[in-house]
């Protein structure tokens, strides 16, 4: 059994064959997915996927890129959410200096709020990092986010910089990137951070592993993220699939 703890089925890129993309997911041994939304209308669509399918979960929250179109009514409304039974988490939200649409100031604060709504709410805070890792690190200290803990989304950042996540009561999700040739980083988060802190996502529809890089990705593919840190960690799939399902498990609060 595997869980693919970050995907965007709720993209327009699947907006003609969701059912079929989430059938193959399930035959092929993806027994649960976490879909993220991120504005009004993903957060929306999201909440149908969770009520229409029993092994889908959401989590509600505000991109950093669209930090400057969030108001406080929508943070309210993200709030009145957090209370069903099926949105496991607060996110994606975090920094992103890579796109420039919304100011870092706004970004900052944005990202402070969702933070503190994790922990008033209880819920896991998803972390989008881009370019920005040094003020992700600094204001997730600062707000002393290990209260609510979380996931540091497709992570490609530096052995170092994992370890100071996860001593904040955060998991490592590593994803498609991780397959890729040169993919220097996450390669070898994957090898030197145990196995009892790492989660296995798609982010799909970006972000293809090898050999399907260029493609859309799917929910399905990520057994090839799962083998892939198999053989770096030289353990059987089975032992990653079974433990990265567990981590998911307790991170998500999923019975």
């Amino acid at each position: 059994m595997y869980i693919d703890t970050h995907v965007h089925l709720n993209a327009d890129q699947y907006e003609n064959d969701v059912d079929e993309v989430i059938s193959r997911a399930f035959e092929a041994g993806v027994e649960k997915m976490i879909v993220i939304g991120f504005d009004r209308k993903t957060i929306n669509k999201a909440m149908e996927l969770v009520e229409q399918y029993p092994f889908i979960y959401a989590v509600v929250g505000w991109h950093p890129v669209d930090a400057i179109d969030c108001t406080e009514e929508d943070l309210e409304w993200i709030e009145s959410l957090a209370k069903h039974p099926k949105v496991v988490g607060i996110g994606e939200t975090g920094l992103d200096y890579y796109w420039d649409k919304s100011p870092k100031d706004i970004q900052q604060e944005l990202f402070r709020k969702q933070i503190r709504l994790a922990q008033k709410v209880g819920l896991p805070v998803i972390i989008h990092n881009r370019d920005a890792t040094a003020d992700v690190v600094r204001i997730l200290k600062e707000e002393e986010a290990e209260k609510s803990g979380g996931i540091m989304h497709c992570f490609s950042g530096s052995v170092e910089t994992a370890k100071e996540c996860i001593a904040m009561n955060f998991m490592i999700s590593l994803g498609g990137p991780v397959t890729f040739k040169n993919a220097k980083m996450p390669k070898q988060v994957a090898t030197e951070i145990p196995l009892k802190h790492l989660l296995i996502e798609t982010d799909a529809p970006y972000l293809t592993p090898h050999p399907y890089r260029g493609k859309r990705n799917e929910p399905v593919y990520v057994t090839l993220v799962a083998e892939e840190i198999a053989r770096l960690k030289g353990l059987p799939i089975k032992e990653v699939a079974k433990k990265t399902t567990e981590n998911a498990m307790e991170i998500y609060n999923i019975k």
